[in-house]
């Protein structure tokens, strides 16, 4: 099915002019543009020599479109189902502007699989931020209020007017990771979650229950001293069993899935994984998740992406940082479980967190403090490895031997917070431009 709607000269009526919103726009989101656009009698728009911004709404069996000028005109948009009919008819729809480039909201999440089905058929595809349009959603209208074509409008308008969004490229090496580190992160929910069911089972049958940390022998060898008698025993025991045999599977798919992991990540020539506390699905998830990690122009932008940043909240005389809820959680948590490995080792990170503690932070702030710190050594860790990718054959380059990433703890002058005054000698590399 295909909705078509035809194009309306200027602004949308009843989005609201909201001029002070669209002043604030202007300055966040710059790069306007103006072209001459050639209005058809009926109100079609024909774009000559010039681009447009195809703004998409994606969902999961619907996508809504609105086709943009570089001046910000409305010249078409459409609502279309996403099966073969319906994205054959919007591909239809779009070759009318043969010089077009898609804007599609989340590439990472809703959006990823209509954006790969258009990289396949060769278009050009850039991925718009859902905050980034929801805020360029209420500088344009002067309110929250969202609908299908009040989204695509907004992500149209961060398309026309925002360089620098990230074109989506179809790598399959990438595409291959994140389902098996996809996969593994499921085997481990399913791994807690029978866990827990099999110690509230055998609370029930052993006076006291099973210690914390159960292995799926251990748990075997306590319920072989399990002889119930009544009914509801003997069904509490008989599905204790079952668990048991699942958790078996569950370790024995956890262990060949982390082999292909680690198989995997070397392929790639990263070293993250000679990081203390990274293993081969954290150095997937980073690798997935980062992407090019030379889209951050530093480590602080990097820290503030993954939410180890903390956010300031002073005022006045009072100077104060609280805790970012903000960021990517996916990778604060593989920086969670590097801390917390390193807090269990007697490793630089160990005594980094000792010193902080000793300073007088808390145990929590402590944490983080540690966290952001492993966050910065992430960050030159894979710096290094994409100069040394761009290098080719002859070792790294602009690594000396006093480099945060020439071990894996964090160094002893380092703080949670970024340096003061401008570092970009210090976390801006210049890299070639990515094949």
């Amino acid at each position: 099915m295909a909705l078509i709607w035809p194009a309306r000269p200027g602004r949308h009526p009843g989005r609201g002019e909201a001029q002070e919103g669209f002043a604030l726009l202007e300055v966040a989101l710059p790069s306007r543009l103006d072209n001459q656009v050639d209005r058809a009698s009926e109100g079609a728009v024909s774009v000559t020599s010039d681009r447009v911004v195809i703004g998409m709404d994606p969902h999961k069996r619907s996508a809504t479109i609105e086709v943009m000028a570089r001046d910000e005109t409305v010249v078409g948009g459409g609502r279309f189902d996403t099966g073969r009919d319906g994205y054959a008819a919007m591909k239809k729809y779009a070759s009318r502007w043969p010089n077009r480039v898609w804007a599609v909201e989340g590439c990472q999440g809703i959006g990823r699989h209509i954006a790969h089905r258009l990289l396949a058929d060769g278009e050009q595809v850039v991925d718009v931020p859902p905050k980034l349009s929801a805020r360029a959603r209420v500088f344009a209208t002067g309110q929250g209020r969202k609908t299908d074509a009040t989204d695509a409008h907004s992500i149209a308008l961060v398309g026309t007017r925002m360089a620098g969004l990230r074109p989506v490229v179809n790598d399959e090496h990438l595409a291959l990771l994140r389902i098996l580190v996809d996969r593994r992160r499921s085997l481990g929910e399913d791994h807690t979650r029978m866990v827990s069911q099999l110690h509230q089972l055998l609370l029930d049958l052993i006076p006291g229950g099973a210690k914390r940390s159960l292995s799926a022998a251990q748990a075997k060898a306590l319920l072989a001293t399990v002889r119930p008698r009544d009914a509801v025993g003997k069904a509490r025991r008989r599905v204790a069993a079952e668990l048991i045999a699942d958790l078996e599977r569950i370790y024995r798919r956890s262990k060949e899935a982390d082999k292909e992991l680690k198989d995997l990540v070397a392929s790639t020539g990263t070293t993250l994984m000679d990081l203390h506390g990274i293993g081969p699905s954290g150095a997937a998830r980073l690798l997935v998740e980062v992407g090019d990690i030379t889209r951050f122009p530093n480590r602080a932008h990097f820290a503030s992406w993954n939410g180890t940043a903390p956010i300031d909240a002073s005022s006045g005389d009072q100077v104060r940082h609280r805790l970012s809820r903000a960021g990517n959680r996916q990778i604060n948590r593989v920086l969670h479980i590097m801390a917390t490995v390193q807090l269990r080792n007697p490793t630089e990170g160990r005594a980094y967190f000792d010193r902080k503690k000793a300073s007088g932070k808390t145990s929590m702030e402590a944490m983080r403090a540690l966290k952001r710190r492993l966050s910065d050594i992430i960050y030159r860790c894979m710096i290094n490895d994409r100069v040394a990718t761009a290098a080719g054959p002859g070792g790294q380059r602009e690594t000396t031997t006093d480099s945060s990433v020439t071990g894996s703890h964090p160094p002893a002058g380092s703080s949670e917070k970024s340096l003061p005054g401008p570092a970009a000698t210090q976390d801006r590399t210049l890299l070639p431009a990515m094949s």
